[in-house]
């Protein structure tokens, strides 16, 4: 009892707690009944569930990032290079060896990009991140695949297009750490049509997000991610993270296997506000990258595992190989995009992965644990506030040892 007790007076272990009381007891909200009508429970704020606070906008003042008079192409790729930097310095300095990088162009078609590797590192597997900008005229496979996304392209003509964007893959050798993905994305394009100045009608968009997926379920990593991401949404508008996290849910599904990827996060395309405000908002997103996942990255990636949970790891990972070469929208555009780089553009599939012939997890496992919140998406942050002193010390334990395992 006296640990108990020291475990609820400490704030960090108390906010824990109070998100996992709800699972122990089986209980999805409290209830009030007020006036003849149902209230929902007050709702523990995103914040608390975040591991450490965030760091500060490493841009400088003076940066085209804030320059509101220049072009946003040339914003967007003065901000994605920056980020290249800093999550390679950051990710270096946690694994300890340096990312390989390659500058390459497209060879008679315009534009290229730059890629960052780290292969057989001491903390991952493989982790890229890659920066790509191009523009040319778009293939009809691309008009194709973008008509059928409700954009207004003419048929039967050449349609020149831009695009930049920044996108990472990072898979961990420790089965218990997450691999983490993010793609931030800025397209121009004509349409074929004049518009009523006697000029090349544009369109111009954005797309992106980021999204989490674990081999082996801590729900707390989840929370923290998800804590990170929606406080950011909420300053631009408290309706996207909502949005946005049922988009990545919906996004990152792999038909034929009835199951998500992962454990989700955001995700966003075709996005044509295009204003200064949605450019910050996605600015502070993608300069949250190591704050969202570098602190779940400390806990886990020395954590002792067996050759069992390994080849869990490797099953998952033949999933990750699926999703991308089947249906992953970014993968199909580069390889129908002439002069692309075949190399940067499966960056994002790990180095190793596995397939068992009907592999059923053991029922009731930490595999099949995981398994049953990627069939079924989680609400990783709709947690009620829990007055812990109403709670017996059966129900605190419980919990305490279901998170042990």
């Amino acid at each position: 009892m006296r640990h108990l007790h020291r475990l609820v007076k400490n704030p960090s272990a108390r906010a824990w707690l109070v998100g996992a009381v709800p699972a122990a007891l089986g209980a999805a909200a409290l209830v009030n009944h007020q006036n003849e009508s149902q209230c929902k429970a007050s709702r523990i704020p995103a914040e608390a569930f975040m591991y450490s606070k965030f760091s500060p906008d490493r841009a400088p003042k003076d940066s085209i990032e804030f320059d509101t008079t220049a072009p946003m192409n040339k914003r967007m790729e003065a901000m994605i290079l920056r980020v290249q930097d800093e999550i390679c310095d950051g990710i270096e300095a946690v694994d300890g060896k340096k990312f390989t990088t390659s500058q390459w162009e497209r060879e008679g078609h315009g534009g290229g990009g730059r890629s960052r590797v780290m292969q057989d590192g001491n903390v991952f597997e493989k982790a890229g991140v890659g920066v790509s900008i191009v523009h040319g005229k778009l293939p009809p496979a691309a008009q194709k695949q973008m008509r059928a996304r409700g954009k207004p392209l003419e048929e039967g003509k050449d349609l020149p297009f831009y695009a930049c964007g920044i996108s990472l893959v990072m898979h961990p050798k420790n089965p218990m750490a997450p691999t983490i993905h993010l793609n931030y994305r800025y397209f121009e394009m004509e349409t074929g049509r004049l518009n009523d100045k006697g000029k090349p009608e544009t369109i111009a968009w954005f797309g992106g997000g980021a999204d989490l997926t674990p081999s082996y379920l801590f729900e707390d990593d989840a929370r923290h991610f998800h804590s990170v991401y929606k406080q950011l949404l909420d300053k631009r508008d408290p309706t996207w993270y909502n949005k946005m996290k049922k988009a990545c849910d919906e996004y990152f599904y792999i038909p034929h296997r009835q199951e998500g990827r992962g454990v989700g996060g955001f995700f966003f395309d075709d996005l044509e506000d295009t204003s200064e405000e949605t450019f910050q908002t996605i600015r502070s997103c993608a300069n949250a990258m190591l704050d969202s996942y570098v602190p779940i990255l400390k806990r886990r990636k020395d954590l002792p595992y067996t050759q069992k949970q390994k080849e869990w790891q490797q099953i998952r990972r033949g999933r990750y190989v699926e999703f991308n070469v089947m249906y992953d929208r970014g993968t199909k555009f580069g390889l129908a995009t002439p002069g692309s780089r075949v190399e940067s553009i499966l960056m994002s599939l790990p180095l190793t992965a596995r397939w068992e012939y009907m592999h059923t997890p053991e029922k009731g496992s930490w595999e099949d644990r995981t398994l049953q919140v990627l069939k079924n998406p989680v609400d990783w942050l709709d947690v009620p506030e829990v007055n812990l002193e109403t709670l017996s010390t059966a129900e605190l334990l419980q919990e305490i040892a279901r998170r042990s395992e």
